[in-house]
């Protein structure tokens, strides 16, 4: 705490903002414990009257306004994440990656390394743009997008001295002289064909939203179920929910009523050792056991998240906004999401929004009208 009272005492007055940056990385040894002492730095009950030893003396911090940064919430002790407000900031989607490249880090990348004279045009079409972030960039924010930028740059900056180009214009075609192949490769465009036993979820990721497929199969047995694609205990719950629901409504659903006597079913979750977990794959697990039982198909390009109860209710959840953008992204048409996250999809980017059509539900009866027409729910 010792440096606290020094940068107040640089700063000349007793009420400064404070940044304490990525305090999730804090740990404790043999030298001392500074999550405790900020315990007592944090907590406006008990700062009036902070004691450091660098003055010897009682110090009133309550003025101070102390910002704390980090990239897991969860990793910080449970005593000192209570004394918090707690403010959550969404990852950047891709279409605000965009935005910001185009206005502030092309322009950025061509002055830092030299492309700003008016004899040389360096520019940057709309889709190298969506490529390098999409294809070469895995992250929440921007840095390695301006890294990416700045790499383009510097190679034509060679090529200025050696050629003496004056013109490029960097496009989806001519940026892999600059980068090399993707890093990451698309995902693959869901198509307007029916499947059975594949329905696409959507999953929230730390970089952005993407489409989680749930893809199942049955086989003769005894009514066992198993789950593959390193799943956590919540959405392991989550198809044990969906199983009994759907075991409970067979008859409405054209399923044989004795299935759990006689067939096996085996979801998987591919990309099997990224881990998964959370309740919002509910719906889509309860529709891949009704179209593998009653063998009924599923449009490919149809998506959907929602948490579901055992009595069939389905239940708001988080990350609307990159799980959209995800499955426009995957070429989905038509997304299913809960009736209770119709203000958390009023954010939507109206690039988004023109491409798609979003049905709320409340229920998964509501669900299997828009999945299943044909069977009259």
């Amino acid at each position: 705490m010792l440096r606290i009272m020094k940068e107040i005492k640089n700063a000349g007055v007793n009420n400064p903002v404070f940044l304490l940056d990525e305090v999730d990385k804090l740990t404790s040894d043999f030298k001392g414990d500074p999550t405790s002492a900020l315990l007592e730095v944090l907590d406006p009950q008990q700062n009036n009257t902070f004691g450091d030893h660098y003055i010897d003396m009682p110090f009133d911090l309550s003025n101070v306004f102390f910002i704390a940064t980090a990239n897991d919430m969860w990793d910080i002790p449970g005593p000192l994440r209570d004394r918090m407000e707690i403010i959550e900031l969404n990852s950047y989607t891709e279409i605000e990656k965009f935005h910001i490249a185009e206005r502030y880090l092309v322009e950025r990348a061509v002055t830092e390394n030299g492309l700003a004279s008016k004899e040389y045009s360096v520019t940057f079409s709309k889709d190298a743009i969506y490529e390098i972030i999409n294809g070469y960039t895995r992250e929440a924010g921007v840095r390695l997008l301006q890294r990416q930028l700045s790499k383009v740059c510097r190679k034509i900056a060679k090529e200025v001295l050696e050629k003496n180009i004056k013109k490029v214009h960097i496009t989806k075609t001519n940026l892999k002289h600059y980068l090399g192949d993707i890093k990451y490769k698309p995902e693959a465009k869901r198509k307007n064909i029916l499947k059975i036993g594949e329905v696409n979820g959507l999953a929230w990721t730390s970089v952005g939203g993407m489409v989680m497929e749930v893809q199942g199969v049955k086989m003769a047995g005894k009514g066992k179920t198993s789950l593959t694609g390193k799943l956590g205990d919540v959405m392991k719950e989550s198809a044990q929910v969906a199983y009994s629901y759907v075991r409970s409504k067979a008859a409405e659903y054209k399923i044989p009523e004795d299935f759990y006597e006689k067939e096996d079913v085996h979801l998987h979750f591919p990309e099997g050792a990224v881990p998964k977990d959370g309740p919002s794959a509910g719906i889509a697990i309860t529709t891949t056991f009704i179209s593998v039982l009653g063998k009924h198909p599923v449009p490919f390009d149809l998506a959907m998240t929602g948490e579901i109860t055992i009595s069939g209710d389905v239940l708001p959840v988080g990350g609307i906004l990159e799980k959209v953008i995800g499955a426009h992204r995957a070429g989905c048409r038509t997304v299913i999401l809960p009736d209770e996250n119709r203000s958390d999809a009023k954010k939507l980017p109206k690039e988004v929004t023109k491409d798609l059509t979003i049905h709320y539900v409340k229920t998964y009866d509501d669900v299997a009208k828009i999945v299943f027409p044909h069977l009259n729910v």
